[in-house]
């Protein structure tokens, strides 16, 4: 066994023993017992059957024990009272010198600098040595002697025994860190020079980093960030030939933020023990000298890399030089963390030179990409890499703070742009590798709702033209700007006049083409220029070719096109029901439903509503209601005509009196409408009849007939099925529709298999995966018995294959498409965009209403009216969409209103399909192989259903003029991109990441996406003022985040911000302490999570900048709301009378939500519709308040918001209330 037991001696035991018995090693000897220690603490974790857990640590401990052993052991003594000549000399030495001097000198040396004085053994050179080689002699000792009683010992006390032996020795090796390793610091690092062998320096380090993770609290990011770009840094200069002995002053430095680091670990994870006096001057002492954006610091780096330049290589640096392209792209990671700090450490600073900042950030992610696509690059491109990366290292460390907040030089300008111009080069030379066709090549706009975004487009220019922020970019352009909007305008309403007969002649439909596409280009031009692009060039062609069109236009309305009065849609032929004879599960009790109604109620002419979604069977069920027994012997005359979108009085007329007749149409041919009308009227006088109206689309069609239906009270039915809910309004106001709901699981196995059983039936081999088929329609009838038909023509083993792909071989059925592409033309163009938006989400997910609203209007698909807000005019079209049975409703608010809805599968498919042939999204399920895609990549949106392998970067590639990006997927932890590698598309609009992202620190590149509007993060806890730069931001979403998230207080800057929105109901959003007076109002902000400060003076003074507020949830700023123990509704209720927070200065608010504030009093305004509290702590006979609220309708109370026993209600409170 390898490791040795009271009956077994080994080598082991013997090593071991010579360790115990001479106690002593000198400290010249080789790092035996830390490879011992190692050795040791890995064979116990393989001979033990259970997990011990802590040895990862221990190990980590002895490995930077170490590393601490090997630097102090290469230190070299300073001489106090040599002059600065001698320690430059001494400085610069070679390592092989200095250990050929270190070989004749004695370990323990004395300190003659002290006039003799010896220094004592516990804080001397060698001491330390054998101080830490005896603490970790010990250990293994100690874990030894454990694993000799847990051989012995019963296997029920087997597990104690080791756990509490590897606890005790942490926690003995810990005690040894915050005493002699502390102790150590102050002599060693600032008495001693540090090792002339940098690799130690690294080592210490990287080992420093690595186990002073636990129990020790980490590091502040600065820090750890510090300690990285030094490390960084050290092994660059090595790779790109810089001599050992010009690092001398960067060494030095490192050693003293290692001390650093070492201190603010020890001072802060042990709150108990303060620190010294002396301990807190050194602290104090080094925090000033080490500020990594001191120039002293900078200076040094500069120093560095000034002096890294290729020469002849040292034995050193070619062994470094295999690992050299790891090597870069760490001094690059570090630099990305390094300009980070600094962008946070200038709280503020000018608009251009934020720019400059962020441009310089993206600019060296683009060296991370390029790096990591190594192999793609040709060899002057590698080559240039190197060169790029000094001068980009040069540039950052070359910034001072007061550069930065002052406004960058003329020098540092023109490197910046020299710099940021070599970089784009060189990501274009990487993106020619890919097989990609150029965006450019062939321009692909989206081809729904055109005219909307044309509107979309005219109304941004307007903004643009009275924009107070129109930067130098712009500045000159804006005649150019203005011309191309006034000759927009005027092709728009050009356009409206032929948007009707477009589609009978080619040359219009070429015009229109020709300007649409003309405005797209001038719109990502100017958006374009607004990201510092210079597109002036291209922006001057774009507008001479708007002028030639104008000049076109005018040719078009001098001649002889008119306008054209009725609408007509251009739409596939007409659709012949196919399924009306077909059999449907459960339909008996339908038609019994149906036709109980069709023969009780009132003797005057009625109407029988059959509504629901396409496919759902509402044609089957009129069939079914039509041809029963009970129907045909109650109604002396049934008659049926197929209605749909595309009608005329004459076709009505003609299939109503040839269904009644029997007659064929040719009958009919000669008669003109009049004729036909009297006739069918002479048909149905004084007789009992029943007319089926099937697939109404509006009420027009009915005014068509209705003349001709004559009204004898006699109990006279018009059964109409559409897919429009609303539509039996029109007909009569108090008519109940019958809706059709989806089938149960069980009924649709129970179809198909009637359906299967027509066409062989189904083997019981097949039943299992025929169930699962059944059950992936989703209830829909339509989709069962296309599917029949697939499935018949298919062979049996081939049906798990139709299971996986059943959606899109429904989709590819033209029956199937042809319905659902009727109800997509008939829809107004500006909800065609909004349907075809749900294609986004993924399949079968409930759709939150309020963020669906949102993203619509940040896509600019809602036109603002006079009458009602952008908000309510988007819940308008959900509501149409809804009508039409497109969309379903999961959830209703207490308020009245959809809280969520959902797509049935097939209408989403069709949604996807219909997306990505109008150019309007593109969906990619996954980004394995991202650059497969083999058409023009100009599409607008795309939405990465499973974004684990994506790359941001690539999308900019793939997708340079994207306006929208939504991923879902995994957890931000498990993405595969590092946050250094994140690079987005400038042009967005939209941004979800989902749970994609970087943690909770806030990604820099999204500063610079100014065209923004809607954005989404998670985790996030803070933001840089920076985000100011984010203009035309309305909606701002935090998902999941770990506390409250901090506002700069630039965030008043952005007057746009309509929504500012956490999902997570103990979270909210800060506003920092700040001058409050000076801040613009937030005018249009109408949600917000807000967390307070109750104490805090500023409550009222915030809340007055914000007079919009519609919905609001307010909660405790503090950690007692996440305490459990505040539930317990035992406790007495508190209630200071002085202490009341006032709310009633929002008089738009309707929506309140108060969490944690127990012990205060609430002052309400009287508009409130809906209250809910949380952990509030009120007593009852403080609810009386609420009972006088006026307008009141919902009332929530949970989780111990009011405490007591009894409630005494009061007559007349709460007059409106709905909902409690």
């Amino acid at each position: 066994m390898a490791i040795p037991c009271s009956s077994n001696t080994s080598f082991f035991d013997f090593a071991l023993d010579d360790h115990l018995r001479s106690h002593h090693m000198s400290s010249s000897t080789s790092t035996s017992c830390f490879d011992l220690a190692l050795d040791f603490l890995c064979k116990l974790e393989k001979s033990v059957d259970f997990q011990l857990f802590g040895i990862a640590d221990l190990k980590e401990n002895i490995r930077f024990l170490n590393s601490f052993f090997l630097y102090v052991k290469k230190c070299r003594r300073r001489n106090r009272e040599a002059p600065l000549e001698h320690d430059q000399e001494d400085a610069g030495k070679t390592i092989l010198e200095h250990d050929q001097e270190d070989k004749g000198k004695e370990l323990l040396q004395h300190d003659q600098e002290e006039a003799g004085t010896i220094l004592s053994e516990s804080l001397s050179h060698s001491a330390i040595c054998f101080g830490i080689q005896g603490r970790v002699i010990k250990m293994v000792h100690d874990l030894q002697s454990a694993y000799l009683l847990y051989e012995g010992s019963d296997e029920s006390d087997r597990m104690p025994i080791v756990f509490i032996a590897i606890a005790r020795s942490l926690d003995d090796i810990w005690s040894f860190l915050k005493t002699d390793i502390m102790e150590s610091c102050t002599v060693i690092f600032l008495d001693y020079y540090p090792p002339g062998d940098p690799q130690l320096v690294m080592d210490l380090i990287a080992s420093l980093l690595e186990s002073l993770r636990q129990p020790l609290i980490e590091l502040e990011n600065t820090m750890r960030h510090e300690l990285k770009l030094l490390r960084s840094l050290i092994c660059f200069a090595i790779v790109r030939g810089v001599e050992c002995t010009q690092l001398t002053d960067l060494l030095t430095h490192a050693a003293v933020v290692v001390e650093q680091a070492i201190f603010e670990c020890c001072f802060d994870s042990d709150e108990e023990q303060a620190p010294s006096q002396t301990d807190s001057e050194i602290y104090e002492l080094m925090d000033e000298n080490i500020d990594p954006f001191g120039p002293q610091v900078r200076e040094t780096c500069m120093h560095v890399l000034t002096a890294s330049k290729k020469q002849l290589r040292s034995s050193y640096a070619l062994a470094l030089e295999q690992n050299e392209h790891r090597v870069l792209v760490e001094f690059i990671d570090s630099l990305l963390d390094y300009l980070t700090d600094l962008l946070g450490y200038c709280a503020s600073f000018q608009v251009l030179v934020k720019d400059q900042m962020l441009k310089l950030h993206q600019g060296v992610k683009y060296l991370s990409i390029l790096l990591e696509q190594e192999k793609k690059l040709g060899d002057e491109i590698k080559d240039l890499v190197g060169v790029v990366v000094h001068d980009a290292g040069t540039l950052i460390f070359s910034l001072s703070v007061n550069e930065i907040k002052e406004g960058f030089s003329k020098e540092t300008d023109l490197v910046l742009f020299h710099l940021y111009k070599v970089l784009k080069y060189m990501m274009a030379e990487l993106a020619h590798n890919y097989p990609l066709t150029s965006p450019h090549s062939s321009f692909n706009y989206p081809r729904s709702n055109e005219l909307g975004c044309m509107d979309f487009f005219l109304k941004n220019l307007k903004e643009l033209a009275r924009c107070d922020e129109a930067n130098d970019s712009i500045v000159f352009l804006q005649d150019r700007i203005q011309r191309i909007e006034k000759d927009l305008e005027f092709l728009r309403h050009v356009l409206v006049n032929i948007k009707e007969q477009r589609y009978q002649n080619r040359k219009l439909q070429a015009f229109w083409s020709h300007v649409m596409e003309a405005a797209y280009k001038a719109e990502l031009l100017i958006d374009s220029t607004l990201v510092s692009d210079k597109c002036e060039d291209s922006l001057d062609a774009v507008a001479r070719d708007i002028n030639l069109l104008k000049i076109e236009a005018l040719e078009i309305q001098n001649g002889q096109i008119q306008r054209v009065n009725k609408t007509s849609i251009h739409i596939p032929s007409q659709l012949i029901a196919t399924i009306h004879n077909e059999d449907l599960v459960g339909v008996d009790d339908k038609v019994k439903s149906v036709i109980d109604r069709l023969r009780s109620g009132s003797k005057q002419l009625d109407f029988v509503p059959i509504v629901g979604m396409p496919g759902i069977g509402k044609t089957t069920l009129a069939n079914k209601v039509y041809v029963a027994d009970s129907v045909t012997s109650h109604f002396h005359v049934c008659g049926w005509c197929y209605v749909s979108q595309m009608y005329s009085m004459r076709s009505l007329l003609v299939q109503l009196l040839c269904s009644i007749s029997s007659e064929s149409p040719e009958k009919y041919h000669k008669k003109d409408e009049d004729d036909l009308a009297k006739e069918l009227k002479q048909v149905l006088l004084r007789n009992r009849y029943l007319l089926v109206l099937d697939d109404l689309w509006d009420i027009e069609a009915w005014n068509l007939l209705v003349k001709s239906l004559p009204n004898d009270a006699n109990g006279s039915r018009i059964l109409f099925t559409s897919r429009f809910q609303n539509l039996s309004s029109k007909f009569k106001p108090d008519t109940e529709p019958y809706y059709l709901r989806q089938l149960t699981d069980e009924e649709s196995w129970t179809l198909l298999q009637k359906k299967l059983s027509d066409k062989g039936g189904c083997p019981p081999t097949l039943s299992e995966v025929g169930s699962q088929i059944a059950k992936t329609c989703r209830g829909l009838p339509l989709t069962i018995v296309l599917v029949a038909g697939i499935l018949a023509t298919t062979a049996q083993d081939s049906w798990e294959e139709v299971a996986k792909s059943l959606s899109s071989t429904v989709l590819d059925n033209e029956y199937c498409m042809k319905t659902l592409e009727l109800s997509y033309n008939h829809l107004p163009d500006y909800l065609k965009s909004c349907l075809l938006y749900f294609g986004a989400f993924r399949e079968d997910e409930v759709i939150n209403v309020r963020r669906l609203l949102w993203l619509w209007i940040s896509e600019g698909f809602v036109q603002k009216t006079e009458e009602k807000s952008l908000e309510e005019a988007a819940y308008n079209y959900l509501m149409a969409l809804i009508n039409r049975s497109l969309v379903m409703v999961t959830d209703q608010r207490t308020t009245s209103g959809a809280k969520a809805c959902q797509l049935h599968d097939l209408v989403r498919e069709f949604c996807v399909e219909k997306a990505k042939e109008e150019s309007f999204l593109r969906i990619i399920q996954s980004w394995e192989d991202p650059f497969s895609l083999a058409e023009p990549s100009s599409h607008h949106r795309v939405c990465v259903q499973s974004s684990w392998e994506l790359k941001t970067w690539e999308l900019v590639i793939i997708f340079p003029n994207l306006r929208c990006l939504l991923l879902f997927g995994y957890d931000a932890f498990d993405c595969e991109e590092k946050p250094s590698r994140i690079l987005l598309p400038k042009l967005l609009r939209v941004l979800d990441l989902g749970d994609w992202g970087s943690g909770e620190s806030f990604p820099m590149e999204v500063l610079l996406l100014v065209h923004l509007r809607y954005l989404a993060l998670c985790r996030i806890t803070s933001m840089p003022s920076a985000i100011a730069n984010l203009s035309r931001l309305v909606t701002l979403i935090i998902k999941h985040p770990e506390s409250n998230i901090v506002l700069p207080n630039t965030i008043w800057n952005i007057r746009t911000l309509s929504y500012l929105r956490t999902i997570y109901w103990k979270r909210g959003f800060i506003f920092a302490d700040g001058n409050l007076e000076v801040a613009p109002d937030l005018d249009h902000l109408d949600t917000l999570n807000l967390a307070i400060d109750p104490l805090s003076q500023n409550l009222q003074k915030l809340l007055k900048k914000l007079p919009s507020i519609r919905r609001l949830k307010c909660m405790r700023d503090d950690e007692s709301i996440d305490d459990e123990s505040s539930d317990d509704e035992s406790r007495e209720a508190t209630r200071n009378c002085d202490e009341i927070l006032v709310f009633d200065c929002l008089s738009q608010l309707e929506s309140l939500h108060l969490i944690g504030f127990q012990g205060y009093g609430f002052k309400f305004p009287l508009n409130l519709k809906k209250l809910t509290l949380s952990k509030n702590g009120q007593p009852w006979g403080e609810i009386s308040t609420i009972g006088k609220l006026p307008n009141l309708e919902v009332l929530k109370l949970h989780d111990s918001s009011f405490i007591g026993e009894e409630w005494v209600m009061k007559e007349g409170e709460f007059p409106n209330l709905r909902v409690f």
